[in-house]
């Protein structure tokens, strides 16, 4: 039995579309890696010489600005590729915002393997266009949205988007609980607002019965309706 065969995101990730022989092969390629809260994986402008999948945890992707701070352009989970096949250089750094696992590969191995394997390098079309589509609705989130559609807006994303993976292939259904592995600073920071407008609008859903804070980190969803309006 190989790691693929025991893969949590075997059925939702780019490998997906692979027999076993296949997948046998592009094991043979990778390895996995452990990494803990704060490490990177890849750093930008750096040459890009790693791809991976997420099999656990959530990352970021981040670039510097001229100034020295951080810019959080980005957020992977579970099932989620990152890197930059066919490319030179890494666009941005990825860190371990939780304890996290890839499945971790030489560019120019995954390069020369999707080369041969017309249906992987159609899965990578398909994840490019959906992260395209992402990327245009945060476009309109950060430029177009009032700071409250924009808090509810991530917290809707953050429910969808921290579903524990599983081999069932079949739709996951939205957390009604979940730990956010940003702080408030960070959510600030991804939304293009305050740390004092962020903790505001907490305040403010939560007073609305629309979500509970049972902690700093910790969402309940009370009224996902509403959350949904709320978010425009």
């Amino acid at each position: 039995m190989t790691a693929c065969d025991t893969c949590l995101v075997r059925n939702r990730a780019i490998c997906s579309s692979l027999d076993g022989e296949e997948l046998k092969a592009l094991n043979a390629i990778g390895r996995r890696r452990n990494l803990v809260p704060g490490e990177s994986l890849m750093w930008e402008g750096e040459d890009s010489v790693l791809v991976a999948n997420v099999i656990e945890g959530v990352l970021k992707l981040s670039t510097g600005t001229e100034d020295g701070r951080e810019q959080i352009v980005g957020v992977v989970y579970p099932s989620d590729f990152i890197g930059r096949p066919f490319g030179s250089t890494s666009g941005h750094g990825v860190t371990a915002l939780t304890d996290a696992r890839v499945c971790v590969f030489s560019r120019k191995d995954f390069d020369s393997f999707a080369r041969e394997h017309p249906s992987l390098e159609h899965k990578l079309l398909q994840r490019t266009l959906g992260e395209l589509d992402r990327t245009r609705r945060w476009m309109l989130l950060l430029g177009r949205k009032s700071a409250g559609e924009k808090v509810a807006s991530f917290l809707l994303e953050m429910s969808e988007r921290l579903v524990q993976p599983g081999c069932v292939d079949a739709p996951d259904l939205p957390l009604r609980r979940f730990a956010l592995p940003f702080s408030r600073q960070q959510v600030a920071d991804v939304l293009g607002l305050t740390i004092e407008t962020v903790s505001r609008q907490f305040t403010r859903l939560k007073a609305d019965g629309i979500i509970d804070l049972p902690s700093r980190r910790e969402v309940v969803i009370l009224d996902r309706e509403s959350l949904a309006a709320e978010a425009g």
